[in-house]
């Protein structure tokens, strides 16, 4: 196998395993405690990762390091509060489309913190993706101020902090496992006193009730947690395998909304949530915005790859 492939076929088994855990989570939003589903997304696979690595030991991160891991944990711990508030509250597909947006804040972040050129066609989806979350909030004439899009949006914006950190990670000694051993470890950290004053002042953790059936199996509910960290695992490793394999992180970074079209699948499957034209045009507006980012940048390379190719089958 060409090593050219390992990168995407590593990225297509994270955004794969992304979309499942996206359904898993769906329906655990709506049996845990936010924070405390939260808390238990990143100990969990921290639990499982240190079983895998106790035979040879788990390596420390060296000092430079610890800067990203940390920035790195506080991105996913906040990305994934988000994320599981607007699972709550919208569709899966909507949810997954506002995570998705990550891409297109990497420049952003990139020119906030390293003083990166920011380019105009960013700059202008940006412009159709805000248009787009504005369509999905009713549209023009019927505007609904709807916080749980703007939190959903967040979630995008933490997530591509995640990435970057991810990037710098990636390129240290450590593996795969090791990295995200650690940061899913400091994550937990800074959520256990978040999930701590919840559960405080909650009345109840729990709320074992699914959204279109009641369940009270605490068995399918410990399965579901660990298929779902599992899944986490798998989605973290093999997407720092593919970026360990590469030069920069937007080269892979068109083949995330592969997430998308996994999610539209499921959702087609095992929901039934109708949307309106203006919801669907929000939707549509905002993955063209990105993936109108990822590939503008990269046409000449591509319209390059393309006249190879005729040229190779034209003798």
């Amino acid at each position: 196998m060409p090593n050219q492939l390992y990168p995407i076929l590593f990225m297509l088994s994270s955004t794969f395993s992304l979309s499942i855990s996206g359904l898993l989570s769906k329906s655990l939003a709506n049996q845990l405690d936010a924070n405390l589903f939260g808390f238990l997304r990143f100990l969990l696979p921290a639990l499982l990762i240190l079983l895998m690595l106790c035979v040879r030991g788990v390596r420390k991160p060296s000092a430079e390091m610890l800067k990203p891991m940390w920035i790195r944990a506080l991105c996913i711990a906040a990305c994934q509060l988000c994320f599981i508030f607007s699972l709550k509250h919208l569709t899966l597909v909507e949810s997954v489309v506002l995570f998705g947006t990550g891409p297109l804040f990497i420049p952003v972040l990139e020119r906030l913190f390293f003083a990166e050129p920011i380019k105009w066609v960013t700059v202008a989806c940006l412009i159709v993706t805000f248009s787009g979350v504005v369509m999905l909030s009713g549209g023009v004439g019927n505007i609904e101020f709807r916080p749980e899009l703007f939190i959903g949006l967040a979630a995008g914006l933490f997530n591509a902090g995640s990435q970057i950190s991810l990037y710098r990670a990636s390129k240290s000694q450590l593996n795969a496992l090791e990295i995200n051993f650690w940061t899913f470890f400091y994550a937990s950290i800074l959520l256990f006193p978040v999930m701590a004053v919840s559960l405080y002042v909650s009345d109840s953790a729990f709320n074992l009730q699914f959204v279109q059936a009641e369940v009270n199996n605490p068995i399918l509910l410990v399965v579901m947690l660990a298929t779902l960290s599992l899944l986490v695992i798998n989605t973290q490793v093999f997407r720092s395998k593919a970026y360990k394999l590469v030069s920069s992180s937007s080269q892979l970074a068109p083949l995330i909304f592969t997430n998308l079209l996994f999610t539209a699948l499921w959702q087609w499957l095992f929901f039934s949530d109708p949307f309106t034209h203006h919801q669907l045009l929000g939707l549509a507006l905002i993955v063209l915005a990105n993936v109108l980012n990822m590939l503008i940048p990269q046409w000449p390379n591509i319209r390059k790859m393309f006249e190879q190719y005729q040229h190779r089958t034209s003798h």
